[in-house]
Parts: structure tokens; C-alpha cells; sequence
């Protein structure tokens, strides 16, 4: 950040934070929803019409659950808090401890933490609805290499949404990030705050940016962790995340072989992982998780999964040495994929209005599978832009959103926090963001994991210390 902007805008941001905001009167009725968790939970509902063009579709009630600060007397304003997904939410991260770390307690004293789950999503209705076993065909090959075989997957992945769309109404149309975006600005305007600080992480950063976009006058601090860059074009976006994912994984197959935390220690793991994957392949791994065998790509999602937090690599050698073992049991692994998870329907939908599938045929989809062999020899079964560029392939429902210039112009200081071995949103698209960002300050992690917020204690302080006072750190600080 430029020293002069900063002797600029200290004083000013300074007061502000001290000094609780002067809010609008609330249009929300909140009521108790105490969890055990956080005992003073409060849940409220605000309308939102869910095509602002044709008001004859009606209205969508989005779900929102609030912490209210702890120092009522220093209050500074309202947080939102989205942590990711697409289709994650901020009600059950709000009310099931999501920032319960002490590390994070200034930022329960300050402000009134609110989460909300975005149109579609968990608690809002209506919700995205799909059914699982439509919507994910473990028989199906998600790298084609023939006509028949790409005309296969358009044809599900074409069934798949009519299905959603059947069994969700309207919504489904609209449910990408820039109505969402406009949304949070209904939530605004309900809360009765003038402006908004704001948590995002990985997709949240590009709900979080799109907002900044379109109403730049109404942040007041928003920090961006785990940055998606929404202008990059797709191809480009699948190569980077297929190589920041066979990074991740690596890297993590490093750690394993020279640690006596890990149970593989002293082996090649990456060949034991190979061997793994490619037993699922031949139908020689079951999980009981699934109660069958387990895919390859099932196996390789759950891996992904679990290189998501540091803190939790132990656990993925033991998970790993269980598919491998004797007896393989890839349970561990299976039961962290998403594809038969609650929200899958909500990422998929959602996904492909943001991210609709670029490919034009079989040999075009070859080319670019070859492409993710060559940046990810490891990894390339599973990685997230694979998962939603493969799965948009003849969806039916057109996308609203998709990959384009959401310039930030007027807005205040946005701190964007990316990292240089994150498996999911690789660094370069942090770098893109802030870019795309007039005000915006970069934080590099160096360390692992996705997300400052759940993986380094400096990204934290650096992202509390922001959120309280307004000013950020400066361009070059990097968490080691």
C-alpha cells in the first residue's frame, strides 16, 4: 500500500473504528437460535426477488444468523462472513463456532458477525434441489476421449439440471454471484448499515468482489482470502488450479515421507498414491463409506480434501494408508468428496453460471485433458475446475455470470490474502484479483493449506487487525 495513502486515510479510518456506526433502523426480526456452540446466536429471513427483472417469479428468503458483539459500547458495524462453496454456509459457519478461535475474539467484540446463506443455499428457500444419484454418475467417465463418450456426459450432465431445475423452479436460473452479489446489498440495507465489513473466503472472495464492484460506497473494510479471480479465462483457470493441486499434493507427499507424524513415513508416497488411484481405477479399492467399490475420482477428491487444512495431514496419511493397505478400506478419503454431499447440487448450479464449461467437443476436451495430465501427473483425476467445467457440459440452464472484468473502483482499502501452496485457488489468481482492485493490498502466504483464515496465525492477526482499524498491512507482507 502507498505510504501516502495510508497518512491519507489512517485518521479518518482510525475514528471510524472507534467509534460505533451510525446505522439506519434495522428491517429484521431476529429470534433466538442458540447453538451450542455460540449460545447468543439470533436468526432473521429477508426477502430478496428472485429475478429483479420479472418480478412475477416472486421472491426467495435468504437465511441469516448473527453474533452480536460482545462490547457493545466499541461496536464498529456489522461483518458478513460467506466461507466459500459455492453453496457453503454462512449460517452454520456463524452459528457452529466458524470463528471461534481466539485468535479471532476482536473480531466478536467489535462487531455484530453476521453469516447468511446465499440464494439456493442450505437454510434459504427455495433451495437448490437435485437429486444425488442424477446428479453424479460414478460410472461415468469425466474425460472423454470420443465422441460417444463426450456425447455421454453432455447428455447426464443435460439431465442432471432439467432434473434441478424441476425439482428447484425459477431460482435455478438465477442463482448466480452477481444477483447474489446484489443481494448482501438487500442484507445491507435490512441490517441498517450505512457500510459493511466483509469476510470472504475462496468463493466468497468472488461474491465479496462483485459486490465491491457494484457498490464500492458501501464497504467499509473487506478482506478477500483465498482469492478466485472471476476475469481469468477458463482454460487458463483449469491449468492453474490442476498445477497448484498436484503442488499441494507434493508437497504434502514430501512432508509425509520425512515425518513420524505421518504413517507412510519412509515411503515413496506419491508412487503409493498413484498405486492407490489407480487400483480404484480397476475396482480393486472399496470403502464403507460408500458401501461399494470407490473410483478413482473418488479417491483423488477425498486426498484434495484433505490437503485443504495443514493441521490435518496426519490424518490424510492414515486415510491413505487404509485404501492402500491389505485390506484397502478408502472410507476416509470417500467420506470428505463432495459428490454426494448436501450441497453439491447448489456448487453445481451455481458453478456453471460463473464457470460454464468452455469445451466445444471431444477433441477439444482431449486436448485439454492431456494439458491437466501434463501440469498434474498425479493429481489430474480430481481438481475443482475440472469437476465444474466437466459437470456444466451441456447444462441446460444458460449462464448469467460468466468469467468477466469486475473492476473495483472508490472503494476503500480490500486486503486480497493468497497462498503459494494452495491446492484450490492458486496464488496467481490473488494476484489477478488485487490487480482488478484499485484500493486492494496483497497478503502472500508461503505456507500450506487453503485459506490464511484456517491455516496461518499471521494471515489471521493480519486480517483482524484490518478488519478493526481499516488499515492494511502494506503490499509485501508475506506469512511465512
Amino acid at each position: 500500500m502507498d505510504v501516502r495513502r495510508v497518512a491519507a486515510v489512517i485518521a479518518a479510518v482510525v475514528v471510524m473504528a472507534a467509534v460505533p456506526a451510525v446505522a439506519e433502523a434495522s428491517a429484521l426480526s431476529w429470534r433466538p437460535c442458540a447453538t451450542t456452540q455460540e449460545p447468543a446466536a439470533e436468526c432473521a429471513t429477508v426477502d430478496v426477488p428472485i429475478d429483479r427483472g420479472r418480478p412475477e417469479l416472486g421472491s426467495a428468503q435468504l437465511a441469516l444468523a448473527r453474533l452480536p458483539a460482545l462490547d457493545p459500547g466499541r461496536r464498529i458495524g456489522s461483518l458478513l462472513v460467506n466461507p466459500g462453496g459455492p453453496g457453503g454456509s454462512g449460517v452454520g459457519f456463524v452459528q457452529f463456532g466458524g470463528l471461534a478461535s481466539p485468535d479471532l475474539a476482536q473480531l466478536r467484540q467489535r462487531f455484530d458477525v453476521v453469516g447468511f446463506d446465499p440464494r439456493g443455499d442450505w437454510f434459504s428457500t427455495p433451495r437448490i434441489t437435485c437429486d444425488a444419484a442424477t446428479l453424479f454418475d460414478p460410472a461415468l467417465d469425466r474425460f472423454p476421449s470420443t465422441r460417444a463418450g463426450f456425447d455421454a456426459l453432455v447428455a447426464h450432465n443435460r439431465a442432471a439440471g432439467q432434473d434441478c431445475l424441476a425439482r428447484t423452479g425459477p431460482l435455478l436460473a438465477n442463482a448466480d454471484t452477481q444477483s447474489a452479489a446484489e443481494d448482501v446489498e438487500t442484507i445491507r440495507a435490512a441490517l441498517g448499515e450505512p457500510r459493511i465489513s466483509w469476510l470472504g473466503l475462496s468463493y466468497g472472495t468472488e461474491l465479496g468482489a462483485i459486490y465491491a464492484s457494484k457498490h464500492p460506497g458501501r464497504v467499509r473494510t473487506m478482506v478477500l482470502d483465498g482469492a478466485v479471480d472471476h476475469t481469468r479465462p477458463l482454460r487458463q483457470a483449469i491449468l492453474e488450479e490442476a498445477a497448484a493441486t498436484e503442488d499441494a499434493l507434493v508437497r504434502f507427499a514430501g512432508w509425509c515421507r520425512g515425518s513420524a507424524e505421518c504413517v507412510l513415513h519412509g515411503q515413496d508416497v506419491l508412487r503409493f498414491y498413484d498405486d492407490v488411484v489407480a487400483r480404484a481405477a480397476q475396482g480393486a479399492i472399496w470403502s464403507s463409506d460408500l458401501g461399494r467399490k470407490a473410483t478413482a475420482d473418488e479417491v483423488s477428491a477425498g486426498v484434495y480434501n484433505h490437503l485443504y487444512i495443514r493441521e490435518e495431514w496426519p490424518l490424510l496419511g492414515k486415510a491413505l494408508a487404509a485404501a492402500g493397505g491389505e485390506f484397502p478400506d478408502a472410507k476416509g478419503l470417500t467420506e470428505r468428496n463432495q459428490f454426494l454431499s448436501p450441497i453439491y447440487g447448489a456448487y453445481r448450479a451455481i458453478g456453471c453460471h460463473d464457470f460454464p464449461s468452455p469445451f466445444t467437443g471431444p477433441v477439444d476436451m482431449g486436448v485439454m485433458a492431456g494439458l491437466v495430465r501434463t501440469v498434474a501427473p498425479h493429481s489430474w483425476r480430481y481438481s475443482e475446475f475440472w469437476d465444474l467445467t466437466s459437470g456444466c457440459a451441456g447444462w441446460p440452464v444458460p449462464a448469467k455470470n460468466p468469467p468477466q472484468p469486475h473492476p473495483v473502483h472508490g472503494a476503500p482499502p480490500i486486503l486480497v490474502v493468497g497462498g503459494a501452496h494452495d491446492p484450490a485457488t492458486p496464488l496467481s489468481w490473488a494476484r489477478g484479483l488485487a490487480a482488478s482492485i484499485d484500493s486492494a493490498d496483497l497478503l502472500t502466504r508461503a505456507d500450506d493449506g487453503h485459506t490464511g483464515l484456517f491455516n496461518s496465525a499471521c494471515a489471521r492477526a493480519a486480517e483482524v487487525k484490518y478488519l478493526v482499524s481499516g488499515v492494511t498491512p502494506g503490499r509485501d507482507l508475506v506469512c511465512r
